[in-house]
C-alpha cells in the first residue's frame, strides 16, 4: 500500500528526513512514533502530496505520488493535525461540500455521507455548526471527511492530540473499527497509543528510522 525509498527533505539548513525507507502492507495499522521534530508530519505531508521531497520515491497503492498525484490522492483519506474545518458550516453542509470536492456523484452523496456519519457517531449532530462542537466531535468530523470516499489508505496526523481522556479512548476505538476496511498510518508521540492500536510501529528520531 505504501512504498517509501530513500526519502530526503530539508527546510533550509535543517534536514528533516535523512533517507527514510519503509513499506506498509494492505490491511496493516502502522504507527509513526517519535518526539516533536522527528519527521513524522514531513513524511505524512509527502505521502499525501502536500510536500515535495528533495529526493527519493513515494508510492501509494502503486502510484507515484509525484508523477501520479491525483491517482494516489484518490485512494487516500487524510486527517492533518489541525482538521480542515469551516466553523460557520453545519456538519451536514460541510460533509456535502467534501463529497463534492471528492467528486462523488450526486446520487451517491447521501449514502456516502450517511455511512461516514454513522461510522464516527455524528448522527445527532448533523445540523450543529462546527463552531459549536467540542474538540472531540470536531475531530470526529475531521475523520468523517477523511473516510467519506471509502479510502484504501487512511492517514491520521496526531489524531488524539488535545483531547481529554474519554475522547482519546473513543477516537482509539474508532480507529480500530476503521481498520476493518482501510490500511491505517498514523503519527503520535504517545507510546501507549501505538501499543493499543498498532500491528507495527516505526520509531523516528531526528529524521531517521531507529526501529521498525
Amino acid at each position: 500500500m505504501i512504498e517509501v525509498a530513500d526519502l530526503k527533505k530539508s527546510y533550509g539548513s535543517i534536514q528533516a528526513l535523512k533517507g527514510v525507507s519503509f513499506e506498509v502492507q494492505a490491511g496493516e495499522i502502522v504507527g509513526l512514533l517519535g518526539p516533536n521534530g522527528a519527521g513524522k508530519t514531513t513524511i505524512i505531508k509527502t505521502l499525501t502530496g502536500y510536500l515535495q521531497p528533495d529526493s527519493g520515491t513515494v508510492k501509494v497503492n502503486g502510484f507515484d505520488v509525484l508523477t501520479n498525484s491525483r491517482e494516489a490522492q484518490a485512494v487516500i483519506g487524510y486527517l492533518p493535525e489541525q482538521a480542515p474545518l469551516y466553523p460557520e458550516l453545519t456538519v451536514q453542509s460541510y460533509l456535502k461540500m467534501i463529497a463534492e470536492l471528492r467528486g462523488i456523484e450526486p446520487e451517491e452523496q447521501f449514502e456516502k455521507i450517511s455511512s461516514a456519519v454513522h461510522s464516527v457517531g455524528l448522527g445527532d449532530y448533523l445540523t450543529r455548526p462546527l463552531a459549536h462542537l467540542s474538540k472531540g466531535y470536531r475531530q470526529r468530523v475531521g475523520i468523517a471527511q477523511a473516510i467519506i470516499h471509502n479510502p484504501a489508505l487512511l492517514i491520521l496526523d496526531e489524531p488524539t492530540i488535545g483531547l481529554d481522556p474519554t475522547q482519546i479512548i473513543e477516537i482509539r476505538q474508532l480507529i480500530k473499527r476503521l481498520s476493518e476496511h482501510s490500511t491505517i498510518l498514523f503519527s503520535t508521540h504517545i507510546l501507549p497509543e501505538v501499543e493499543m492500536l498498532c500491528d507495527r510501529v516505526i520509531i523516528l528520531m531526528s529524521g531517521e528510522i531507529k526501529a521498525d
